[in-house]
């Protein structure tokens, strides 16, 4: 009775314990699943199906089927051997099998008497003398009543500790009863029209489908995701993120910011000292982000550039068109490394001009750190350079008015919210300009940054030589350190990139350090430095300071090189062990060098046998250096999710959808979005709390 009158409210506010057998337990475990409504139970969907919805004859059976068996007992006895086990053999008149427990009670042997006829479901595996099922499901069957067998496939639920698949099973029939007899408990969001012209079922016929779906359902569609039922689940999810991000789109835009508008002298003045002219696509850039800067509201863009495309002289462009206009910029970077060559750069570039960046890590500390803060706080500073340290409570700024985060996608998106809190002044927020050097295909970049405005630098400087890249087995190693001397001898430098599969970075430490004496040893005549994750920041500037110095001619490192770090002479680059990183690190690592104007090599060094996929991943690197090919190959082969680095970030967490599998329909749930804010807007806001729930506030940064 009462999960009836909670149906009348609707199921996003019906609590699961409103479901009959859950209880505060179930509901804490239920909870690890981020399930606490009913809504949410229909919504949690089969990982896949068994049919016992028949009954196969013992005398078909094939090893790795799982089936429905029927069969009288022949016998039943206890074998002793490594494992103490019962054994049964049935019949049924086409063949036999025999069941095996290895737990099982005296009176569950004496209930398995010749003749007890049974019925079971298991996978049918090889045995040492016939077919036999481990642990099957059994009952008794009543030579009077038989018994019908399921009249739908049964669903496989992903779960957690403590909840069986029967109570799964359970926990769904009953949400389903209620959903037969309130059917409007779960409202129909998508209009008419939409469901029509894209051939969409309707919401309650898809649930009922994809948890009970009939015996004669297509297995091979519902297990590949492709099922016309399941792409209606996940064109709604789909489209719930798109509106969400379209409507944090329209509130930023409700929001003020300060209008950067100035005549642009310093700009001019820094494009006049640059010893290179900005390509036509850095030009375009430039000014697309110079005319959202003059714009009352925050602009939000995000830049995507090749590795070496010349991201940091276009940030260095808004920076001044922020300074120009009397506010702070503050730079945000990854790691310490990637921050300190940005500084240099920003110096290099800023200091003719009178403005001098200033560096703001996790180290300082003490007094050194105070007057730091102060400078920030009373507007003295106008560009500061650093870390997640920028992120600290301690660090007021004075008038911010623009954020640049360089590969975003590395910071939390509570840390990115924090920074643009710290510039909201006197009611106006900053203007943020977010840079990655992780090329996304369009299409998903459009849906995972559909609150942002889009940026492409699509053409590298002149001169840049494409990298010639090889992969080769370990096995080859004296081959590889040859080939490392020989091109110290011709001036050039080298690195050596060490990667391990484990977790702990003091192993990877460990092995790179290893690996640095041993290269010493070999190449004597070598200088051969050292960087690694533990070491501490000035000692990790000063060996890549001689090394860009060309003081050293071969740098080890870990992959803290992955990123930022410039040095033109670099020509060769090996990378260890690169079956353990994914494409777009690869590239990344492989962006280090050819910087320079010659002739650059990369060694792809493995260790054998490679899995399929690592195969698949290194001919990649050697067939192309195109950074958005990299990255489409890369969506393919390990998902959106680590890609779009979504792991870190909370921010595109899909239930049904999948970007990669439905990414050629991306462009219908775009248009869709569009329709509902334009003339179904009373629509957005329950969609966006039936998929995100609370995460939408996410969306704020």
């Amino acid at each position: 009775m009462l999960e009836q009158e909670r149906a009348s409210n609707g199921l996003d506010a019906m609590p699961v314990t409103a479901l009959k057998g859950v209880g505060p337990r179930n509901a804490a475990r239920l909870a690890k699943l981020g399930i606490s409504r009913v809504q949410d139970i229909l919504f949690h969907l089969p990982l896949r199906y068994q049919d016992r919805t028949r009954v196969v004859p013992l005398g078909s059976l094939r090893p790795g089927l799982e089936v429905v068996v029927e069969g009288a007992v022949e016998y039943a006895e206890v074998k002793l051997g490594r494992r103490r086990s019962l054994l049964v053999r049935i019949a049924d008149g086409s063949g036999a099998i025999v069941l095996r427990f290895f737990h099982f009670s005296q009176a569950q042997q004496a209930g398995l008497t010749s003749g007890v006829r049974l019925r079971c479901f298991g996978e049918v595996r090889n045995g040492p003398a016939s077919l036999e099922i481990i642990h099957p499901e059994y009952q008794r069957l009543n030579e009077a009543e038989p018994g019908a067998v399921e009249a739908a496939l049964t669903p496989i639920y992903p779960t957690t500790e403590g909840i069986h698949q029967l109570s799964w099973r359970g926990m769904t029939d009953r949400a389903l009863e209620i959903l037969a007899e309130h059917p409007d408990a779960l409202p129909e969001w998508l209009p008419a029209e939409l469901r029509s012209r894209l051939r969409l079922p309707e919401l309650v016929s898809a649930l009922r489908y994809l948890h009970r779906p009939p015996p004669d359902a297509p297995q091979d569609q519902l297990l590949a995701g492709t099922h016309p039922a399941q792409w209606r689940l996940a064109f709604e999810e789909l489209l719930a993120h798109q509106i969400s991000l379209r409507r944090l789109r329209q509130e930023q835009k409700k929001t003020a910011a300060p209008a950067l508008a100035v005549d642009g002298q310093l700009r001019r003045r820094l494009l006049e000292s640059l010893p290179f002219a900005l390509t036509g696509a850095q030009q375009r850039v430039v000014g697309e982000i110079a005319a959202d800067l003059k714009q009352g509201h925050p602009m939000l863009r995000l830049v995507q550039g090749d590795v070496g495309s010349g991201k940091t002289v276009i940030a260095a462009m808004a920076a001044l068109q922020a300074v120009e206009a009397g506010f702070q910029v503050a730079l945000m970077a990854p790691t310490e490394l990637l921050a300190e060559q940005h500084l240099s750069s920003f110096a290099a570039w800023l200091e003719p001009l009178g403005i001098e960046p200033l560096w703001l890590a996790g180290r300082h500390r003490g007094k050194a750190r105070e007057q730091v803060l102060q400078a920030i706080a009373s507007g003295a500073v106008k560009v500061v350079v650093g870390t997640h340290a920028l992120f600290q409570e301690d660090v007021i700024f004075h008038a911010l008015g623009l954020v640049v985060i360089d590969e975003q996608h590395r910071f939390g998106v509570h840390q990115r919210l924090a920074m643009r809190e710290k510039g909201a002044h006197l009611g106006r927020v900053p203007h943020q300009l977010i840079m990655t050097a992780t090329p996304i295909p369009r299409t998903l970049a459009m849906s995972a940054y559909a609150d942002l405005d889009l940026s492409v630098v699509d053409e590298l400087p002149p001169g840049r030589i494409p990298v010639t890249t090889v992969a080769i087995s370990d096995s080859r190693r004296d081959e590889v350190m040859a080939r490392v001397r020989e091109a110290c001898a011709q001036g050039r430098q080298a690195y050596w990139v060490c990667t391990l599969i484990e977790e702990s970075e003091a192993v990877q430490c460990q092995a790179a350090e290893n690996t640095a004496n041993r290269l010493a040893e070999n190449l004597s005549e070598l200088r051969v430095g050292l960087v690694h994750g533990r070491m501490r920041g000035p000692e990790k500037e000063q060996v890549m300071t001689r090394f860009k110095a060309g003081d050293l001619d071969l740098l080890v490192a870990t992959t803290v090189v992955e990123v930022g770090v410039d040095v033109p002479n670099a020509s060769l680059m090996i990378i260890e062990n690169p079956e353990r990183l994914g494409l777009a690190q690869l590239h990344q690592l492989r962006g280090r060098v050819g910087r320079g104007g010659t002739d650059s090599y990369c060694v792809l060094m493995f260790h054998p046998p490679l899995s399929a996929s690592a195969r698949q991943r290194l001919a990649v690197m050697r067939d192309t250096n195109d950074g958005f090919l990299i990255a489409s190959k890369d969506l393919d082969l390990r998902g959106p999710g680590e890609v779009l680095g979504t792991r870190q970030t909370g921010e595109m967490e899909l239930r049904i959808a999948d970007l990669v599998r439905d990414q050629d329909r991306l462009a219908d749930v775009q248009a869709a979005a569009e329709l509902i804010l334009s003339r179904y807007p009373s629509h957005a806001a329950p969609l966006i709390r039936r998929w995100l729930g609370e995460r939408q506030d996410y969306g704020a940064v």
